[in-house]
């Protein structure tokens, strides 16, 4: 009797967020006291389809 070789499975490749592709985003932001308007600055932000991460949230 032979023994059976184990077969080990190779982890995926994460795929890219659909959103981000590299964990932040920018987006705009308001300014003002008590009238606010949006700056036409942008902001980097944690992209929060993936947390930051980059990678596809896997569901």
């Amino acid at each position: 009797m032979t023994a059976r070789k184990s077969t080990s499975r190779r982890a995926a490749k994460p795929k890219p967020c659909p959103d981000c592709k590299t964990g932040q985003v920018s987006e705009s932001f308001q300014v003002g006291g008590r009238h606010k308007h949006q700056s036409t600055d942008r902001q980097e932000a944690l992209c929060l389809t993936c947390f930051g991460t980059g990678q596809a949230p896997n569901d």
